[in-house]
């Protein structure tokens, strides 16, 4: 006999539930309508949650997951070791969890981490700096939120890089926490501080965007920016002159993967996959922005 949702189609009842970050960001607002398409498109109910980076609220959306009979969790979570305990919960509850986005410090607890290569992709981001700002000048660095291990991933894809150029000094490197005002806000005093900064490099296109607005509000428009996600705002940005480059991380689709995973695992009990996936970046500049739609190249 078929276990329930094992046909084609999985019967109506049953859910699955997606929690992301803030939707204020547009990446995280990609995961979340690429993966409940994904899901509705293969007969599952949805609920879309958002636990803003809060672990506790992250706790509390995945009991009403439970609560509410989800047979899987997409989960972009809220902390590489604050998360652990909350997956645990839903596994105890034989509730499977999906990860995209940010990896968790366990293994064994989730069913798939499904992650881009942030490594590979700030290297790419790192290799693109270096040759738009000719290999020399003092730059800024804006990291992202210090509890999120793909901060420091990309930090230190960027550093392999760029360390290798003597003439490219770093003047500053703060934590903007993956926020457009708090980058914003952090460039103005940067700048104030080091007048004669020729780049910026971005842990995200978020604090990419807030950097940019407050170089162009102190008419440093020459300023290099080079951010990371491959948002719309970024490459409306790059077509018009402003942002130099970005780093795609193809967030829609692999929140339709999740999807389909969590599908097989119902159906079957196994992903055919290993439980740590990584999807490489690409980059994107004037001569590939015209492609990118929605974190996701189009022909």
């Amino acid at each position: 006999m078929l276990a329930a949702g094992a046909g084609s189609l999985a019967q109506a009842a049953d859910l699955i539930a997606i929690i992301t970050p803030s939707h204020d960001n547009p990446f995280f607002k990609a995961e979340a309508d690429g993966a409940a398409k994904r899901a509705k498109a293969l007969g599952y109910e949805t609920i879309v949650l958002v636990h803003n980076d809060d672990a506790n609220k992250q706790s509390q959306l995945i009991d009403t997951a439970i609560a509410r009979g989800a047979k899987a969790i997409i989960l972009d979570n809220a902390g590489a070791d604050a998360t652990v305990a909350a997956v645990q919960k839903a596994k105890d509850a034989k509730v499977p969890s999906f990860l995209i986005d940010r990896e968790i410090n366990a293994t064994g607890v989730a069913v798939s981490q499904i992650v881009s290569n942030n490594y590979q992709g700030a290297q790419l981001g790192g290799q693109e700096f270096v040759k738009l700002m000719g290999e020399k000048g003092n730059y800024v660095e804006l990291v992202g939120k210090e509890s999120d291990t793909n901060a420091g991933i990309r930090s230190k894809g960027y550093h392999d890089v760029i360390d290798d150029y003597p003439d490219l000094k770093p003047v500053a490197r703060q934590s903007a926490n993956w926020s457009q005002t708090e980058a914003f806000s952090k460039m103005e005093s940067i700048l104030q501080a080091n007048p004669n900064i020729k780049g910026v490099i971005s842990g995200n296109d978020t604090m990419a965007m807030g950097a940019w607005a407050a170089l162009k509000a102190a008419g440093r428009t020459d300023v290099i920016v080079v951010g990371f996600d491959g948002s719309n705002e970024v490459r409306d940005s790059i077509l018009a002159g402003g942002i130099k480059a970005t780093v795609l991380q193809p967030a829609y689709r692999q929140a339709e993967i999740a999807v389909e995973q969590a599908d097989k695992y119902i159906k079957t009990g196994s992903t055919g996959q290993s439980e740590k996936q990584l999807m490489d970046c690409v980059l994107i500049n004037a001569d590939t922005a015209k492609k990118l739609e929605t974190f996701a190249l189009v022909d």
